[in-house]
């Protein structure tokens, strides 16, 4: 038997918050993160998407979130990991500097071999960011 340590690659700003430690307002937050995260997935069994509004997430987010850019994505991950199933909350990583929550989910997938993660990262006016797909590693990087 032996321990194993983990690296953790933070900013000398940002705090990783397990689940259990949030507080009420970062517990309704990552719910409003987990809706939008899985809006986004969902097109990918039905292909329907309600696009974000101006009080859910930033212009930005709003630009880059189009029916086409969705669809792109799906193609492949239904090709390569079969339908969206849920996400699986892991983690809150809080950055001081930037003033954001990083919201961390293991996406299910009907595969078995599916390993990714979503990440919806929300701003002090409770709107979403950013949102973006990586393939699952169980550090924050």
């Amino acid at each position: 038997m032996g321990c194993k340590t983990k690296n953790v690659h933070l900013k000398p700003t940002e705090k990783v918050i397990p689940p259990d430690e949030m507080s009420k307002v970062e517990e309704t937050q990552e719910k409003k993160a987990y809706g939008i995260g899985k809006r986004i997935l969902m097109t990918c069994n039905n292909s329907k998407f309600t696009p974000f509004t101006t009080k859910e997430a930033t212009d930005k987010v709003i630009a880059n979130s189009t029916i086409e850019n969705i669809n792109k994505i799906c193609a492949k991950y239904n090709l390569k990991y079969g339908l969206f199933k849920d996400l699986q909350f892991v983690e809150m990583i809080h950055d001081k500097a930037e003033n954001t929550n990083v919201y961390r989910f293991k996406a299910l997938f009907e595969y078995e071999k599916a390993n990714k993660e979503l990440r919806v990262t929300m701003n002090s006016e409770n709107k979403a960011s950013a949102i973006s797909t990586k393939d699952w590693k169980d550090e924050f990087e």
